[in-house]
């Protein structure tokens, strides 16, 4: 079955060759529902790169002669170059990054290129493998969330910072042994993010915030940062020993270690969880359940990534990176990269995540009257 990604590039693509396609002809073409179809046409033209008419879609905009062309592509960083293939590695494909993904895509082809994606697996050596099938396959720009721990970490980004061809990190920045490394990048605030969840239950009343986190990753060292400076600037009583690792949800053991979290939580007076990511943060809420704890009335539960978390039972609130803009925009620092031959300041552009507020943190201070 096809990625929504993909059957939007194949609309985008019949669009632009004829002009004006029939939703009938599509869901033929496609092979799927017309449900999907719609949906699909629906996203692309709430992104302005399609046009809804009676029956069908066309381009968003046309040149005098009534000859469709494509819609001009307006980035923030400058001008773009047009037909540029564009080459992309990320860490995983089934969790976080397909957003990404879908928002670099779009961006590349509204500015009249394309994008083509290696899937790593979160190991400099493989990293760098796909990268030079990409080169060979003659990309002229890069997006790439490298592995940067350990020493082969750093020896893959030096090897970045000295290709032929622009190089834009993804959810990524140089460490410190790489002060001036001249690579642009586009990344989220993750610690502002758990920041936002740490003051988020702070207002409903509580005053011991655990977190916890299930894999050693970037986006998870970020939240311990955020969450340590939060709990310091807020004056909170001392946290040190409310940083928690547990097993991914649904591998072995999980389930004893969710249980000893809560129950130790429950003894400790603990009663709200800020969580790395949704997967373990339903785990938790259906783990509570069966010891007996209510979620929210006796356990607030906050998850970060957002990526399934309204489908919680209760809906989870959550802090929600801004995973589709982040693919779009690191896209466009790219072809602007790419279409600026003049010299170019480095460019570091942060998104702030934003807090969806559900029905799992409650809407009371705990021991507030009903």
């Amino acid at each position: 079955m096809t990625l929504a990604w993909e059957r939007q590039e194949q609309i985008l693509a019949a669009v632009r060759r004829h002009g004006t396609v029939r939703l009938a002809d599509l869901v033929r073409r496609l092979g799927v529902s017309a449900v999907t179809v719609r949906r699909d046409v629906t996203a692309l033209a709430d992104r302005g790169l399609v046009r809804r008419v009676h029956g069908g879609i066309t381009l968003p905009y046309r040149g005098l002669g009534g000859e469709p062309e494509a819609a001009p592509h307006r980035s923030a960083f400058g001008p773009t170059a047009t037909r540029t293939l564009v080459g992309m590695v990320v860490p995983s494909v089934d969790y976080y990054w397909p957003h990404v993904v879908q928002g670099a895509q779009a961006a590349v082809t509204a500015a009249g290129g394309r994008l083509v994606m290696r899937a790593s697996s979160y190991h400099p050596a493989e990293d760098r493998r796909q990268i030079a099938t990409l080169l060979e396959r003659g990309v002229q720009t890069l997006l790439v969330a490298p592995t940067t721990d350990g020493p082969a970490g750093l020896d893959l980004l030096r090897w970045l910072g000295g290709l032929p061809v622009p190089v834009v990190l993804v959810e990524r920045l140089p460490p410190p042994e790489l002060p001036t490394l001249a690579l642009d990048a586009a990344t989220t605030a993750h610690a502002l993010g758990a920041g936002l969840a740490v003051r988020h239950l702070v207002t409903l009343g509580h005053r011991l915030i655990a977190l916890v986190t299930s894999r050693t990753s970037p986006t998870s060292r970020a939240l311990r940062v955020g969450w340590r400076e939060t709990v310091d600037s807020l004056g909170l009583a001392p946290h040190h020993d409310l940083e928690i690792d547990v097993p991914s949800y649904g591998t072995p053991g999980w389930g004893a270690a969710y249980d000893d979290v809560l129950l130790d939580c429950r003894r400790r007076g603990v009663r709200a969880l800020l969580v790395h990511s949704d997967r373990e943060a339903i785990g938790m809420v259906e783990r509570a359940r069966d010891l007996g704890l209510a979620v929210p009335d006796e356990l607030a539960v906050v998850s970060y990534d957002d990526e399934v978390a309204a489908a919680s039972d209760p809906p989870l609130t959550a802090v929600r990176p801004q995973k589709h803009r982040l693919g779009a925009l690191a896209a466009e620092l790219a072809l602007a990269r790419c279409a600026d031959t003049g010299e170019r300041a480095v460019h570091r552009v942060q998104l702030w995540p934003t807090l969806a507020v559900r029905e799992s943190c409650g809407g009371q201070p705990p021991g507030a009257e009903g």
